[in-house]
């Protein structure tokens, strides 16, 4: 199910990002689940959590909405942080 829910969140990340070239997500699997990390150009990262964590918080509820009862944990990352 993971897979879905990997490229909306894809699409939607590279829809507000200036280099949707540098958009990646990556899934991780956690004691808590499925962990979902968004990297995106560095210059980019203040678009993707947007004033206030407004636009991180509406993308998660996408994101939880699609994953259905186990929800989504998404973690936003700048590329420029060490992989």
């Amino acid at each position: 199910m993971a897979a879905p829910i990997h490229d909306v969140i894809e699409h939607l990340v590279s829809g507000i990002v200036d280099t949707p070239d540098d958009v990646e997500v990556r899934t991780k699997q956690t004691r808590g689940g499925e962990l979902f990390e968004v990297r995106v150009n560095p210059d980019d990262l203040g678009k993707v959590i947007g004033r206030q964590g407004r636009t991180a918080t509406a993308i998660r509820k996408v994101a939880g909405a699609i994953a259905g009862r186990g929800g989504a944990r998404i973690d936003f990352v700048d590329v420029d942080r060490r992989r």
